[in-house]
Parts: structure tokens; C-alpha cells; sequence
């Protein structure tokens, strides 16, 4: 599994999710909104954890520095 985000990437992803949950939990969202904006809030940090999106792979995209 090869890197394929960088570290501006992995930063917005994360902020992204940061907002999502500051949402939720002041009750700005809720529901079925609620819901599946936290599925992609968990995406979003799983992917910038691990550094590695299955999104970007058949488009052959990747926000990685070259070495």
C-alpha cells in the first residue's frame, strides 16, 4: 500500500472532520445528516491517519510530494 496523500491532504481531511464533529456535538446536525456525516468524518480521519485513499487509486491521483 503506497502513500498517496500529502500532508495539506491529510490536514484539510482532518479540520473536515474536526467541524464535523464540533456539529454534532453543539447539535447544529442531527438525524439521518448527522449520521452520514459522521461515516465520512470517520473516513476522513482513517485516511489521514493511515495516509493511503482507496478513492484516489482508479483515477491514479495522488497528492504525495514526488520524491
Amino acid at each position: 500500500m503506497k502513500l498517496n496523500m500529502g500532508t495539506i491532504d491529510r490536514s484539510i481531511r482532518l479540520a473536515a472532520a474536526a467541524i464535523i464533529a464540533v456539529l454534532y456535538f453543539t447539535g447544529q446536525i442531527s438525524g439521518t445528516v448527522a449520521i452520514v456525516l459522521g461515516v465520512i468524518g470517520v473516513v476522513f480521519i482513517v485516511t489521514s491517519v493511515i495516509g493511503w485513499c482507496p478513492g484516489y487509486l482508479p483515477f491514479g491521483f495522488s497528492t504525495c510530494k514526488r520524491e
